[in-house]
Parts: C-alpha cells; structure tokens; sequence
C-alpha cells in the first residue's frame, strides 16, 4: 500500500513523495526541503518549483503552530458528502512553513480563532487510511 492510503479520498495511489503515508504510520508529518537552494514545502513535493531540482530531502514539521486562516465548509465535493460540515485551515509552524489540514470537529466554532495555537495530530480512519488534523494546542 502507498499514497492511496492518505485521506478519506486519494485521487491517486502512486506519487514520488510517496513516503509522506509511511512518515503519518510514525506518528509523523513531514514536509520537503530542497538541497539545492533550501526551499520548503508543504504538502511535500518530488521537486522544486524554485530551482527546479529533483534533489529533496524530509523535515519534520513539529511543536506549535498559530492558525492564520480557516473556514467551515457546508458543501462538499465528490468523495467527502458524508463529511459536512468541517473546518480546513492553515497553520504557520517554525521557519514559516505553512501547512493546510482540517481542523479538530470537536473543537466548538467560537473556539476556532486566527492567531489560535494548534499542533497536528495524526488520525487512522480506518481500512488502512491515514490523515492528520490540526487541534487545540
């Protein structure tokens, strides 16, 4: 099993940052840097849109992160129906990398505030899916 493993819908189940899926079962989120000119990226990437090299290496995204964006959908595309209504947001964690992901629904709305601190936690959905999500700090 690969790719096809991430989320409630992968669109596909083969991609060259396959190894993110592997890092989630470690109870890790990881993102890519590229050797070359030391841009990062979330989600991960196979190569650089900066210097366009292919030569990526894995960093752990960790700690703390601060909330700078979010909202709640009520509609949902092909794939997620049963989900409604879910937060997404994006988190800006150490060196500025910012990560996009749903939020804790257990979290009540007048909690969810820009500026509020998260960390990431990793989700088994079952039949061998994995996500993660952002909550409260």
């Amino acid at each position: 099993m690969g790719f096809e493993q991430f989320g409630i819908v992968s669109f596909t189940g083969v991609t060259k940052a396959e190894q993110f899926v592997e890092f989630l079962k470690n109870n890790e989120l990881r993102g890519t840097v590229c050797a070359q000119c030391g841009a990062k990226f979330f989600p991960p990437r196979a190569d650089c849109s900066s210097c366009l090299s292919d030569q990526m290496e894995w960093f752990p995204i960790t700690g703390e992160g601060a909330l700078i964006s979010h909202t709640k959908a009520t509609f949902a595309p092909a794939g997620f129906e049963k989900d409604v209504p879910y937060r997404l947001g994006v988190a800006e964690f150490a060196d500025g990398i910012k990560v996009f992901g749903r939020i804790d629904g257990t979290l009540p709305d007048e909690a969810v505030k820009a500026g509020m601190k998260v960390k990431v936690r990793m989700l088994d959905l079952g039949e061998e899916r994995l996500t993660y999500e952002f909550t409260a700090a």
